[in-house]
């Protein structure tokens, strides 16, 4: 006979019936609700800012692609708060596994903003040390980073190590297999990884409503065991409280979370995209109505958290960020050729020694 199912555990899997909000669009508070406690002044105070330095940063990654520094750039213009949140819920020691549209999410965890570029500027396939930063290569291929997530949480847990994994994806990317291989292995192993879906409502040009037909994709978590929680992507509280929760829960040993952020990409895909192809300026005006940093300077304003000097050194910060970026980035770069054969394997092969030596001779004759 099969087993049994309680009604309790199916409703314990359930995400909220609309998604959770702390603050509505106009900047005002709204009843909470229950289960999930609000972040404290100091953090949302550093949560303001980090998303200043974020907005300010997508803005000038923007400009140097149209200037022609970077061969292309996804901006997150508007899901800022996702991804300060998903950094600010972390520990030191604990894993972020990004996609490629997640770079304000990296400048937020201290990796180098150049760094942060080096892949979308060509030089490098990841810019920086992901053993350092505690953060995975940014992922171009929609998914495969989700298992990749589960694996390192899988090997941490088995080291006996106090750390949890947050892996991003988009909308697009649960259409995918192996998201839903990661939330199924996920959750027979009880593994402590926390998947956080930046639902910004389009898959490039596809609309979620061509994607699936599940009310919300927070419930897809159901499926597999794995509990889930929608919640309202522009509320920076509402999301910061909802993803500590899902981190607290994965770090007890309770396994995996599910998290749907409702969120909007204001921007095109990326500068390669003409979204007016697909989708009305009536729409981007609505979002951009709940435009996130907005939100919650109101919120933090009238609650009297932010004072106008906190507004004016974060915008300072802000433009002394940019400024360092534009001149790093406008700063060519001598290619070296032989890097091709770095970071291919641990220890070289034969074939690659062999191919490296013929490339230098060939180089080398050049300069002759």
């Amino acid at each position: 006979m099969p087993a049994k199912t309680s009604r309790s555990t199916v409703q314990r899997l359930l995400p909220s019936p609309t998604p959770v909000r702390f603050v509505a669009e106009a900047g005002t508070a709204v009843t909470a609700p229950g289960g999930y406690a609000e972040p404290s002044d100091e953090l949302l105070r550093e949560a303001y800012r980090r998303m200043v330095l974020g907005r300010r940063f997508d803005t000038q990654a923007t400009a140097l692609t149209k200037q022609g520094r970077l061969a292309v750039y996804p901006s997150s213009r508007g899901q800022e708060a996702c991804q300060i949140a998903g950094v600010l819920a972390l520990r030191d020691q604990d894993w972020l596994f990004p996609t490629y549209r997640d770079s304000v999410a990296l400048v937020s965890r201290g990796v180098d903003p150049i760094e942060v570029l080096t892949l979308l500027r060509g030089d490098w396939h990841c810019g920086y040390d992901p053993m350092a930063t505690r953060v995975a290569p940014q992922c171009t291929p929609l998914a495969t980073q989700v298992l990749h997530a589960t694996g390192m949480a899988d090997a941490l847990r088995r080291k006996g190590e106090d750390a949890v994994v947050m892996a991003f994806i988009g909308d697009g990317g649960t259409s995918e297999g192996d998201f839903h291989e990661a939330l199924n292995f996920a959750a027979v192993f009880s593994i402590p990884v926390v998947f956080l879906v930046q639902n910004n409502k389009y898959a490039i040009s596809v609309p979620l409503a061509k994607q699936t037909a599940a009310p919300a994709l927070a419930y897809k978590g159901i499926g597999y065991g794995v509990p889930s929680e929608q919640v309202d992507g522009n509320d920076l509280v509402a999301v910061l409280s909802v993803l500590a929760a899902a981190v607290d829960h994965a770090r007890s040993g309770q396994g995996p979370f599910l998290v749907e952020a409702h969120t909007y990409r204001m921007d095109a895909h990326t500068n390669a995209d003409d979204a007016t192809r697909y989708r009305d300026a009536s729409e981007v005006e609505q979002w951009t109505a709940a435009d996130p940093l907005a939100r919650l300077e109101t919120y933090l304003r009238g609650r009297g958290i932010l004072r106008d000097e906190d507004v004016e050194a974060a915008h300072a910060e802000a433009e002394t960020l940019a400024a360092d970026l534009r001149t790093r980035m406008n700063a060519d770069t001598e290619p070296d050729l032989l890097e091709l054969f770095e970071h291919v394997y641990a220890e070289p092969t034969p074939q690659l020694r062999e191919q490296r030596e013929q490339l230098a001779a060939e180089l080398n004759a050049q300069e002759d």
